[in-house]
């Protein structure tokens, strides 16, 4: 508990004990009305005074009709109404009310500041310090204060402070706290480590490769206290929500406490009895548990997202998410591995090793995963031989001069650009035609893993109401029929290019269901332009990727598909919370509000129903942590 609401907990405590003992004194002493004011006015003021303070300072700044003004106005009344003609004092009523709105304040600072807390927690990814080498030893500093190039030390059980190479050292790492992933992953030298993760065996000197705001856990962190800035479509309606309903509440406060002792003819007599049921009336109006509840459970669920490794970069995408009516995947590195590996080589008319070593030549230069299978396939490919005017064709392949001699390496509708005539294959996978000099040679079949949960994830995301499932590729019929239906997609399209992608998209999104929404699963590098067109863009794999956490609304820190259905599932639990608060805060109110009218709802009864449904609605709404 902060010292704020220490100090809080103590003037609610003295001021539960100054209204006992001034509900004692005034039931033993004959005191007059105005004596009695006296006695009720310090507690009063005990548990109130900061509330009314607050209340005065917005009056002065023209922003009235917040839960402070309307407790003010109200109490105040209260403690009035007593000196009004034929009037009953309601002093222990005010000083009752006043009471319990400290009591709800202080319950709703408490959730509030465990759901912050929560979340502080789980993002607690960045270390206070790093050991840096400098000067042949090693220096204790700030992680700020270590520039890129420079190498430091991560010892056993620390956390990496910063993203970089490792350059010594083997261990084993914890990346729970990037991609919710409990396994830890082996690392060596060669290989990138990420700020975040938490070394657990061995010591591991690395390379800085990014300074400290540029690092993966402060664009983690970043993301996620930002996310609130992007507020979602029940957010932004209860606030304009609020912003109506109070007005109309008060005028109709007015209404109530003047109209009908002016109808009656007896307005002084009846005055005091409608009063009441006015300030009643006023009580029970504040907005409060749904302008706090609901932008809680949505803070929630971004921080209960975040833990499991699904950023969300606001509350409206993950309102989008739990809309989902069509999810639309990439193939390559989302459903598949994306670790390509030669299955077959069938040459033609050249041997096997001089048709891997044409293609291995050709690719020399291309970070194309294909390329890169075939170079690993061919690993005396950096030879002697001259490869020049290489020339990259966008959709079918590349073609340059080996030894003077022209090759082409692609697809079928590179040979037939060439008027090459290739021969079709039956093995399952990406086919790679090769040519020379305007002769076909032969192909090479390389084959991409599809990834362990793929199924699993289409399947719960039809059990989550996901009526459309469909995968994008590049790739040829064969292959994309072939991962579709061991997945368990509806429909694909193959032999695209990316621009194709993004027109496919299109045609979905004006495809889909009213009211639904659609997803484009992919890196986050070569599919940038679908992410960015469809209702929400979810970035696969995209640990330590600048282009996906900048393309994508939703990235996913590891590569399995499952991680999508979780979180449409987290999106779902936290909207069910928020409409649970909707739902129980509207009905409460509405019913008390109406008792109120009727003259059949105390002061009492009143402050429960507001400051009780508030705690009750934020309490609720730390569930989503959890979702």
């Amino acid at each position: 508990m902060d010292k704020e609401n220490k100090e809080r907990l103590v003037k609610i405590i003295a001021g539960g004990a100054l209204l006992a003992v001034a509900v004692i004194v005034c039931k033993m002493c004959d005191l007059k009305t105005w004596q009695e004011l006296l006695v009720f006015m310090v507690p009063y003021l005990i548990v109130g005074g900061e509330t009314l303070r607050e209340a005065g300072e917005k009056l002065l700044d023209r922003e009235l009709l917040d839960e402070d003004f309307l407790m003010s106005v109200a109490t105040l009344g209260a403690m009035s109404i007593g000196f009004l003609p034929g009037a009953e004092s309601q002093f222990a009523e005010a000083v009752f009310v006043m009471l319990f709105f400290q009591v709800g304040e202080l319950f709703e600072d408490m959730a509030e500041d465990r759901s912050r807390r929560s979340i502080t927690e789980l993002m607690d990814i960045r270390p206070d310090t790093a050991s840096v080498e400098r000067n042949g030893s090693v220096e204790t500093v700030a992680p700020s204060e270590i520039s890129v190039g420079e190498t430091i030390v991560v010892k056993p059980g620390e956390r990496v402070p910063l993203d970089g190479i490792v350059t010594d050292g083997i261990s084993t790492i914890d990346t729970v706290a990037l991609t919710g992933e409990s396994v830890p992953r082996k690392i060596a030298a060669g290989d990138e480590i990420l700020s975040g993760c938490v070394n657990l065996t061995g010591v591991l000197k690395a390379t800085v490769s990014k300074s400290f705001g540029e690092s993966t856990a402060s664009r983690i962190l970043d993301l996620v206290e930002n996310a609130s800035e992007s507020k979602s479509r029940s957010e932004g309606f209860i606030t304009r929500f609020a912003k109506v309903y109070t007005p109309i509440v008060v005028a109709c406060a007015v209404i109530l406490a003047f109209l009908p002792p002016i109808v009656s003819g007896d307005f002084s007599g009846t005055i005091s009895k409608w009063l009441y049921r006015a300030l009643t009336f006023l009580i029970v109006s504040c907005p409060c548990a749904l302008v706090i509840s609901i932008p809680l459970a949505f803070f929630g669920g971004v921080g209960g997202a975040s833990r499991k490794g699904i950023l969300v970069k606001g509350s409206n995408h993950l309102e989008t998410l739990a809309r989902l009516g069509t999810v639309v995947f990439d193939k390559t590195g989302t459903l598949t591995e994306g670790v390509f590996e030669v299955t077959a080589v069938h040459p033609e008319t050249i041997g096997e090793r001089d048709l891997l070593h044409l293609a291995a030549h050709v690719e020399r230069y291309s970070t194309h995963p294909l390329a890169v299978s075939l170079r690993k396939a061919y690993p005396d490919e950096a030879d002697s031989c001259s490869v020049e005017d290489i020339e990259e064709v966008p959709g079918q392949g590349v073609r340059a001069k080996v030894n003077g001699r022209e090759v082409s390496v692609g697809n079928s509708a590179m040979m037939e650009s060439s008027g090459v005539i290739w021969k079709e294959c039956e093995k399952k996978g990406t086919i790679i035609h090769v040519s020379m000099d305007g002769m076909y040679v032969g192909h090479i079949v390389v084959s991409d893993k599809i990834k362990e949960d793929s199924a699993k994830a289409v399947a719960r995301l039809k059990g989550y109401g996901v009526s459309r499932t469909v995968m994008l590729t590049g790739d040829k019929e064969e292959v994309a029929a072939f991962v579709g239906s061991v997945v368990g997609i509806d429909e694909y399209r193959s032999g695209l290019l990316p621009e194709n992608k993004v027109k496919e998209v299109e045609r979905l999104l004006r495809e889909k269901p009213d009211g639904k929404a659609l997803a484009f699963v992919g890196d986050g590098i070569n599919d940038a332009p679908a992410l960015a067109r469809a209702d929400v863009g979810i970035a696969m794999g995209a640990l330590g990727s600048d282009a996906a956490l900048e393309a994508a609304d939703v990235v996913l820190m590891d590569d399995k598909p499952s991680k999508v259905a979780e979180g449409v599932r987290t999106a779902r639990k936290t909207i069910g919370i928020a409409r649970e608060n909707t739902v129980f805060s509207i009905s409460v109110k509405v019913l008390v509000l109406a008792l109120a009218t009727l003259g059949l709802a105390s002061m009492w009864m009143a402050v429960l129903a507001d400051v009780g449904v508030m705690v009750l609605a934020t309490l609720n709404s730390t569930r989503a942590l959890k979702a």
